[in-house]
């Protein structure tokens, strides 16, 4: 048996991102990291409340 690693072919590797999330341009924020190459995973409310959010992203390693 054959234990994959990240030199496998076939197996991508991630970069990740967490961003705080302004409500009034959370558009613009995703659209301008989308635009960079990153993929939305997830949205949650940040340390200090519902008001303000956290973006986590990730990207394939170039």
């Amino acid at each position: 048996m054959t234990e994959a690693n990240s030199s496998s072919p076939g197996v991508t590797r991630w970069e990740y991102a967490t961003i705080p999330l302004l409500v009034h341009s959370t558009k613009q924020i995703l659209d301008q990291w989308g635009a960079d190459g990153w993929e939305l995973v997830q949205v949650v409310p940040g340390p200090s409340g519902s008001e303000n959010l956290v973006a986590y992203l990730k990207r394939p390693l170039a």
